[in-house]
């Protein structure tokens, strides 16, 4: 009997449905575009649960899609994880769009939130435009629709069906609807909440976290190719928080961040080439331009508006050192403006920049010219301020009467001088000529009137 039961026992521990009882779940979040950043942040969090040996991974997210490649690296970790993994469409009103779709059908468990949407999952280019060919599905293209190819370029067509393949192969895997899956890449299709799980492409709907632990206490998942019964009735909930660099690179894999550094960048460099030994400004600018540049590499970005923008800075550069009152720096201007709005103008969601935030900039920039030209005009008009142009014409206090050789006050300092006429204590003199370190004066009156007589 007491072997029986021992075998039994065993039977029951290698069993291929087993109940996890570890008791923590680990929480995610995804906020806005899919980038780089994100696609580290959830595949250190998935890797920590694993160490963990979590009882479950909840993804709470809220996109509006992002980039391809880091998508994929996400689903990639997903499909591999040895912990489920139920990604959780949150808050009321938020959205799986676009990327965001392909990461939901990927997990072990896909869940919304009431008034929550997800699909328009079609790939979107570089240059803005989605990869749908155009009119491929006319009604009016009679008997020949079904063998007619589908119009747009070949790359256009080799992304579409490429993404169809692969999104119709996530929703296979965990039986959802993989027909819904096509027209959510092919006809930018959406779906509700309550719609979505009508057509079986979520498996619930759940209020809050504690109402999905209770949907998935007891549901079984298939992972590792072993089915696991999941037990959430008693669990430990952990966020997990991304670390510092994470961070840092959520921060400047930002479209209007990465102007803002670039700029820094630039005006530090600037600085410290007009003033040289200053040190931090060339420090800071250094660092900034190189975070400016890391940041480029992870960003989708359209390179003729970068062009523009260097195009611009280029020129307002040059009217700093060489001012042509205001066409140089009026033209980079322009050129700034257009370049900030074309180089982040990719389609990608997520990805864009705040027309208003460019608008600021180019105020800014316009301001700081007006400043810029009207200082340089000023400087013209003052004349010299230093050696010998700047001490003829200067004048100065007599500091005691004499005829021939005396001092003077002249700018904070005591000059010797000679005058062919009597000078009086206190008398204000103009200074005519300069003769090493004597001045040649004359009163200020006779200066006046010699003017005057002219």
């Amino acid at each position: 009997m007491r072997l029986v039961a021992f075998i039994a026992a065993i039977v029951l521990a290698f069993s291929t449905v087993s109940a996890r009882a570890d008791g923590t779940v680990v929480v995610l979040k995804i906020k806005g575009g899919i980038g780089v950043a994100t696609a580290e942040y959830i595949l250190s969090g998935i890797e920590h649960a694993e160490t963990l040996g979590a009882e479950l991974i909840i993804i709470e997210m809220d996109t509006p899609g992002g980039l391809m490649a880091p998508m994929r690296d996400m689903v990639q970790a997903i499909l591999g994880s040895s912990v489920p993994v139920a990604t959780y469409v949150t808050p009321a009103g938020a959205r799986a769009d676009s990327a965001g779709t392909y990461i939901l059908l990927a997990s072990h468990i896909a869940v919304m939130t009431p008034t929550t949407h997800l699909g328009a999952a079609t790939p979107v280019a570089l240059g803005g435009d989605d990869a749908t060919p155009e009119d491929s599905n006319d009604a009016d293209s009679g008997d020949d629709a079904e063998t007619a190819p589908p119009s747009g370029g070949a790359m256009q067509r080799k992304v579409l069906n490429d993404a169809i393949a692969y999104i119709r192969g996530l929703a296979e895997r965990f039986d959802r609807n993989a027909d819904w899956a096509e027209k959510a890449v092919r006809e930018a299709a959406t779906l509700t909440a309550d719609e979505a799980l009508d057509q079986n492409v979520v498996d619930f709907i759940a209020e809050d976290i504690a109402e999905l632990l209770r949907l998935v206490d007891g549901y079984e998942v298939k992972v590792d190719s072993e089915d696991v019964t999941l037990a959430t009735s008693q669990v430990v909930i952990e966020e997990y928080e991304p670390n510092w660099r994470i961070k840092i690179l959520s921060v400047i894999a930002n479209p209007e961040i990465v102007l803002l550094l670039g700029l820094i960048g630039l005006y530090g460099l600037m600085y410290e080439g007009w003033n040289p030994g200053a040190i931090v400004p060339g420090v800071v600018g250094v660092i900034c331009l190189l975070l400016a540049a890391y940041a480029l590499q992870v960003l989708p970005v359209n390179y003729a508006g970068l062009a523009l923008i260097i195009v611009g800075l280029a020129l307002m550069v040059a009217e700093a050192f060489a001012p042509s009152f205001g066409a140089l720096g009026l033209g980079g201007i322009v050129a700034f403006a257009f370049g900030a709005i074309m180089m982040f103008d990719t389609g990608i969601p997520g990805f864009g920049i705040s027309i208003a935030f460019v608008v600021v900039l180019v105020a800014f920039f316009a301001v700081s010219l007006i400043w810029l030209m009207s200082y340089v005009l000023k400087l013209r008009k003052r004349g010299a301020v230093s050696g010998k142009d700047s001490i003829i014409g200067g004048i100065g206090t007599a500091r005691q009467d004499f005829s021939g050789t005396g001092s003077v006050w002249l700018e904070g300092e005591s000059w010797a001088a000679q005058s062919s006429v009597a000078i009086v204590k206190n008398q204000q003199v103009i200074v005519r000529a300069l003769d090493g370190l004597i001045l040649t004066v004359e009163p200020v009156a006779d200066a006046d009137a010699a003017q005057s007589q002219t």
